[in-house]
């Protein structure tokens, strides 16, 4: 067993845990440490995704009531069948754009530099918005409406750009068209789930050529971390959004593509790779 290829494992998943929930972008994080630790490969891409659906699976975990009680009750409770509309119109956009045009994002802009300046123009976006003065109009999930949803959706539709971030995009347009900040992280939680299987699906059938017997144990650690990171870094955003904004997110964001940027005009790290 190759302990190193574990350890990568095992760093992928971390990564994919720790920022598929948080305003950073997941699949930037990992197209750069894919490339820091020259994790790339046919099977990595079947890699990655096994440990989305760790993190998918994470959220469906810590909202197992909520989504329990909205499966038992759809057929007759008309809270729960808006709750599903919502999600449904939410997450539609993104859904039709991608099927159309993800060959041509994976195409140009799957790599460090695109990434880097996704950071920093999504960290400036999210110090925009913070700065706004904004008056929130809605402040539970349950009194969203299918246009409140729809706009979240249609904000969804930027993720698609890597380095963007998926829950950046939909917090942070759920805030601007009037959620308040825990209703969008919620909201945003919520999308992932639908969002995310019908890309796990869409890939999984992609690349169901590649999934081998033998790399089950790198599987499997990457799927554990993900999962417990992914489930630790959704608690603690729910708790962090209660008493802050996310400036320290935007810093972070910019800090971190100035610095792919400089070590890319500087030579110190091959990014074309």
């Amino acid at each position: 067993m190759d302990v190193l290829l574990l350890a990568k494992a095992l760093l992928m998943g971390v990564v994919e845990g720790l920022t598929e929930f948080l305003p950073i972008s997941s699949t930037g994080h990992l197209i750069v440490a894919g490339d820091l630790i020259n994790f790339h490969s046919e099977t990595s891409a079947v890699f990655e995704v096994v440990i989305q659906l760790a993190a998918i699976l994470a959220v469906v975990w810590e909202y197992r009531a909520r989504f329990t009680g909205v499966a038992e009750n759809l057929g007759r409770d008309a809270s729960a069948q808006r709750f599903v509309f919502n999600l449904l119109l939410a997450f539609l956009p993104a859904a039709i754009i991608g099927f159309l045009f993800i060959k041509v994002i994976k195409l140009y802009l799957f790599n460090a530099v695109s990434v880097a300046l996704a950071f920093i123009i999504g960290g400036l976006v999210i110090l925009l918005v913070e700065r706004k003065d904004r008056r929130a109009q809605v402040h539970s999930v349950e009194a969203m409406t299918g246009r409140d949803a729809l706009k979240v959706g249609l904000a969804q539709v930027f993720a698609l750009i890597p380095g963007t971030s998926r829950s950046g995009a939909t917090i942070i347009g759920g805030m601007l068209f009037g959620l308040d900040r825990k209703v969008a992280t919620e909201f945003s939680f919520f999308l992932a789930v639908p969002t995310m299987f019908a890309a796990t699906i869409y890939d999984v059938y992609k690349h169901r050529a590649l999934f081998a017997l033998s790399d089950a144990p790198v599987f499997a650690v990457g799927f554990v971390a993900a999962f417990f990171s992914a489930f630790l870094a959704v608690r603690g955003l729910i708790r962090y959004v209660s008493g802050h904004n996310f400036n320290a997110f935007a810093w972070y964001r910019i800090g971190f593509g100035v610095l792919i940027l400089l070590t890319w005009k500087m030579g110190w790290v091959d990014w074309a790779a």
